[in-house]
């Protein structure tokens, strides 16, 4: 889950902070002037393409914050530089794993419209399951089309990426009918190939079934045998 600057700020030790404040001030000042001048030629126009320096602390943000705040500053870096395609998509294909998935967990608040789905349908084709569980977030629960989405929800059983972090996921399951169709198809190719069938499956299907219809609920599971009676003394 991402956190918050002032979720940041009670974790970070001193330097990592200043390192924060200092990464955020470049983003906003890209950010000032990419909207106060948004048609001018950037760097790459006239020359070889020079990142801006935030861009250069959206790499380093591990090693000054650590990884475990890494995605968290990532995103936080983002939102500020307003990033736009061209920059999200250069340091989404330039990124090692962990820079792209803070991509895809952010993209939902860049205002980027359906632009950026090339990068969820790349991330999606992968078999990094933390780049599927990133890819499944809100964005595409906003952008994804049915056929797209729901392949990505059987991406997401495959993988083994648990259901839940499908956003949305409730919503968009609901009443759909293919969906359920293409879920008993992988259950039946699992159950031929001697193969356990995942229990989120079962959870996404009974989500399929339209209000009031049981048709898709997931079967009860088998009771277990009775337990045997204490023995008494006479035994």
């Amino acid at each position: 889950m991402l956190k918050s600057r002032k979720e940041l700020d009670a974790e970070l030790d001193g330097a990592a902070r200043a390192w924060l404040d200092e990464a955020l001030a470049e983003a906003a000042h890209d950010a000032v002037r990419t909207q106060v001048a948004p048609d001018a030629p950037g760097p790459e126009a006239t020359g070889p393409y020079t990142s801006p320096p935030w861009e250069l602390r959206y790499a380093a943000a591990g090693r000054h914050c650590g990884p475990e705040h890494a995605d968290s500053v990532r995103s936080l870096l983002l939102v500020e530089a307003r990033a736009s395609l061209p920059s999200v998509t250069r340091l989404y294909e330039q990124g090692t794993a962990a820079e792209r998935r803070a991509v895809l967990l952010t993209l939902h608040r860049l205002g980027l419209g359906d632009t950026a789905l090339p990068l969820v349908e790349d991330a999606l084709r992968t078999s990094d399951t933390r780049l599927v569980a990133a890819a499944v977030g809100p964005y595409a629960a906003d952008h994804l089309g049915p056929h797209a989405w729901r392949h990505a929800v059987l991406k997401c059983l495959f993988t083994e990426v648990p259901v839940a972090a499908v956003a949305r996921l409730g919503d968009r399951a609901g009443g759909d009918a293919e969906l359920a169709r293409m879920l008993d198809d992988f259950a039946a190719e699992r159950t031929a190939a001697g193969r356990t069938v995942p229990e989120d499956l079962r959870t996404v299907l009974a989500l399929t079934a339209p209000v009031g219809d049981g048709t898709h609920q997931a079967p009860p599971r088998p009771t277990a045998a009775p337990a045997a009676p204490a023995p008494t003394e006479e035994s």
